[in-house]
């Protein structure tokens, strides 16, 4: 039952038969509406120091929200209020178990990371392309002609570049492991484009 649908209900004994009770179950369905109503919480919080440069984690209760590579934060804090999400708040506690991970594998420490993923606002296109290229396994890489061919969509290669370029969490979803045809490193994210493209593929052990 939904948090409306509760609140309709309590007002209704209210009306019907106003009393202490009723008042106060409505009132406790009036909080649930209200809540459920909010957009849901996000904190971030920056790794300073990585391989990569600087990475900004934004983490919600759903999982991992988004890494941002590059200095300056605020495009994409907006970004993620158009996602759906409520204000960001800045939280080392909350993104610490997120930073580390990603800071472990950077350093080489760690082979995997956890897919768990909050895909509030990402269109069910582009989770299907950033979930194909999840799949790709370490130390291996796609072009994007054989990406959108997974996806039973073989003339997609184009819509799959633009879904994979607006990869919401680089690095942990690899859209790094997909190349041109002809084997090339084309545009990435981050301040060093296709050097950080490169670098992440050799630390992943993949030949070209």
């Amino acid at each position: 039952m939904s948090p409306k649908t509760k609140f309709d209900l309590a007002l209704a004994d209210v009306l019907a038969a106003p009393s202490a009770a009723a008042t106060a179950r409505a009132q406790t369905a009036l909080r649930q509406r209200l809540s459920a109503a909010q957009p849901p919480a996000i904190w971030y919080d920056l790794l300073p120091e990585t391989p990569v440069g600087p990475l900004w984690v934004a983490v919600s209760e759903a999982g991992l929200a988004a890494v941002h590579y590059g200095a300056d934060p605020r495009a994409w804090l907006a970004s993620l209020r158009r996602r759906g999400y409520g204000a960001p708040e800045r939280s080392a506690e909350q993104t610490a178990a997120w930073r580390t991970r990603l800071a472990a594998y950077l350093r080489g420490e760690a082979r995997t990371l956890p897919p768990a993923v909050d895909w509030r606002g990402v269109t069910a296109f582009q989770r299907r392309v950033l979930e194909a290229a999840g799949a790709i396994p370490r130390g291996g890489v796609l072009t994007y002609r054989e990406l959108a061919a997974r996806l039973g969509q073989p003339r997609a290669a184009r819509a799959v570049g633009q879904a994979l370029r607006r990869n919401p969490v680089p690095i942990v979803l690899p859209c790094h492991r997909v190349v041109a045809a002809d084997g090339g490193l084309r545009g990435y994210l981050g301040k060093h484009g296709v050097q950080t493209k490169a670098w992440l593929l050799q630390l992943e052990g993949a030949r070209l």
